[in-house]
């Protein structure tokens, strides 16, 4: 019995140690170069902020008119504040963590509602590219997912921009992938796809036959 309780002791031990790292390490500024709310980088004019520790907040970021971007400084506030300034373009849904932005229900190609985008697995025919949004899933340290903006896509890499990735990762990173059956598979596994604005339909293009009937009654 002594050595079992000793077992349980010590596996109890290594346990509060891995959470007390994880919470300490999630709150505290590694970095102490850079103070939370510092511009670190910047991707077509947009902001890149700095976070401190990753699971700080600094309170809710929203538009004049109320619209909500998130809470300051994470992913999330990042890619809706990108998409809000480059486009105007603001989601449905305004709220939600970062693994909530890919519907896992929906088919390849699909409009994702509540995000007012087009969604494509991690896999599919049509590869990602600039100015994508690229929706990571939860992970062990990471319950929330993450989400980044595709920054360029060359014959090698998927490289993003992002905001609060991690006390051990920048605000850019490349992610290598690869063909496989007739898709485009980027490896990281966590990364369940990609996000991306409907091609707007030119003001002087010409009318489909429905369209055109429709338009004569």
């Amino acid at each position: 019995m002594q050595p079992l309780r000793k077992l349980l002791l010590g596996s109890g031990l290594g346990l509060s140690l891995v959470l007390g790292s994880h919470y300490l390490g999630t709150r505290l500024n590694l970095h102490p170069q850079f103070e939370a709310g510092q511009v670190i980088d910047q991707f077509n004019g947009v902001s890149v902020f700095y976070n401190g520790g990753v699971n700080q907040t600094f309170g809710r970021n929203l538009s004049a008119d109320g619209y909500n971007l998130g809470l300051r400084y994470q992913c999330v506030e990042f890619v809706k504040r990108y998409y809000f300034e480059r486009f105007g373009h603001r989601m449905p849904e305004a709220r939600g963590h970062a693994r909530e932005f890919f519907d896992r229900s929906l088919a390849d190609g699909q409009l994702n509602g509540a995000r007012d985008l087009l969604q494509f697995a991690n896999g599919s025919p049509t590869a990602p590219r600039a100015e994508d949004i690229l929706v990571f899933g939860p992970s062990l340290l990471n319950p929330y997912g993450h989400v980044a903006i595709v920054s360029e896509v060359n014959a090698h890499m998927v490289a993003v921009v992002q905001q609060n990735a991690g006390p051990l990762l920048s605000s850019r990173e490349a992610l290598p992938y690869r063909l496989t059956d007739g898709g485009v598979r980027i490896s990281d596994e966590r990364v369940l796809g990609w996000l991306r604005r409907a091609e707007p339909v030119p003001a002087d293009a010409p009318a489909s036959a429905a369209q055109a009937a429709a338009a004569s009654r």
